[in-house]
């Protein structure tokens, strides 16, 4: 029943991708099956991650990669024009894991091209993510059974994911559009507003989305990895990844970043490690020049927190503080290059935050626009991205704090509805990758 509705359920959202999908699956099933029975089994796994490689690259940067060969060549290739299948990123490095797992642990293959088929087409996780290990996921395969306990849980989480889209997200989106597309209108005032902004809408929207993930995943009995841990109270963009996209992090660093040799041949090596691996993860987000830039700011911040001695300024609390500072002027700085369509559009809004001190009649038009509506959701904003939730149930746990979110979510389903019932369709950011 759940291939069958996760199968219809990704139909609704684009039936051309599915032979790929589909096609995804049986290779790494067929896979799973044989790495254990051949001797080639380097030269097998090998075959099966080109394939799976080729499969992303063809729909999702061939395109990419003729435009800027015919830009730096002159030459006049024709492009493909192929549409790329919806979530091709997050089910091709599920695949991806699966191989490899098997190939360092026979133990680890499913034993029915049923479970691996559920696996990479859950319906929960097939859009977006987060990206779960087989290995986990497997354990809701044999024994699905769901107390009450775990069916409020799931809708709790639900509802709280479905509140950071709808109630943040979305509010955040009419300021951001906005400020990127003012160009020469824009002052430091509305340019700062809109990357600010920006980062709060990216965050709630994709912890929106994944917090719903988790929610579904646990209501139908299965455990989906944590994809975000308060990444905004970070004081390091080294830190920052430990807290931000935690499945794709983890992913980078098991398959490709320890693969490489981590941190065990010496400081250069690392940096050059790291900086490799933050340029695919840039260029796995989107094939434009914005995202490798925006995983070559990452990946040169993060060697140079590498090649510097940078975790004992943080141990003291002035350091700390800098530390957070530092870290939040980055990540919204990279999060500038990150949304812009292009980088002359990311050039333009940079270059008003830092220089853009002459007040522009276009931007202080479009900040007297900005409802209070918009305003409280952007301090709402400010005010979630902050752990206040395990504070307080550090500091007042107990039965009364339980059933009040209990009450607090039922509030926000409704306040939900009323905002989704009032505005037109909004995807997902992370749906585009």
């Amino acid at each position: 029943m759940l291939i069958a509705v996760s199968l219809a359920f990704y139909a609704c959202g684009q039936w051309q991708g599915l032979p790929c999908l589909l096609l995804s699956a049986a290779v790494s099933w067929a896979a799973g099956f044989f790495l254990p029975r051949v001797r080639a089994r380097r030269a097998l796994l090998a075959a099966v991650l080109v394939f799976h490689l080729l499969l992303l690259g063809a729909f999702k940067y061939l395109d990419f990669f003729t435009g800027s060969l015919n830009g730096l060549l002159g030459t006049a290739l024709p492009a493909a024009g192929l549409t790329a299948p919806l979530g091709v990123s997050f089910f091709t490095f599920k695949s991806m894991s699966y191989a490899v797992d098997v190939y360092r642990d026979e133990n680890a293959r499913a034993r029915r091209f049923s479970d691996v088929l559920l696996y990479i087409a859950f319906f929960p996780q097939a859009v977006s993510g987060p990206i779960s290990r087989f290995g986990q996921f497997a354990q809701g395969l044999d024994s699905p059974r769901v107390t009450a306990e775990q069916t409020a849980k799931g809708l709790r989480r639900f509802v709280v994911g479905f509140a950071k889209k709808a109630l943040i997200s979305e509010m955040a989106a009419p300021v951001v559009n906005t400020a990127f597309a003012l160009g020469g209108g824009l002052d430091f005032r509305l340019a700062w507003l809109g990357a600010i902004a920006y980062t709060l809408q990216i965050y709630f929207d994709f912890s929106g989305y994944s917090d719903m993930a988790i929610g579904l995943g646990t209501l139908l009995g299965f455990e989906t990895p944590e994809n975000f841990d308060y990444p905004y109270v970070s004081a390091s963009i080294t830190e920052f990844w430990r807290r931000w996209h935690l499945s794709l992090s983890l992913w980078f660093r098991d398959y490709l970043y320890i693969p490489l040799g981590g941190g065990r041949r010496g400081t250069a090596r690392k940096c050059f490690n790291k900086t490799v691996v933050f340029l695919l993860c840039g260029l796995w987000h989107g094939a434009s020049w914005t995202f490798v830039l925006w995983g070559a700011w990452h990946g040169l911040l993060s060697a140079v927190e590498s090649a510097l001695p940078m975790e004992k300024l943080r141990e003291k609390p002035l350091g700390r503080c800098l530390g957070h500072v530092y870290t939040l002027l980055a990540v919204c700085a990279g999060f500038v290059m990150f949304r812009a369509a292009s980088v002359p559009e990311a050039l333009t809004v940079l270059r008003a935050m830092f220089t853009g001190f002459a007040l522009s009649p276009a931007s202080t038009l479009a900040l007297e626009r900005i409802s209070p509506a918009v305003w409280c959701a952007l301090g709402a904003g400010i005010i979630g991205s902050l752990p206040l939730g395990p504070w307080l149930k550090r500091r007042l746990g107990g039965g009364w704090l339980e059933f009040s979110s209990f009450a607090g979510a039922a509030a926000l389903f409704v306040l939900c509805l009323l905002a989704a019932a009032g505005s037109s369709f909004q995807p997902f950011i992370y749906a585009q990758f």
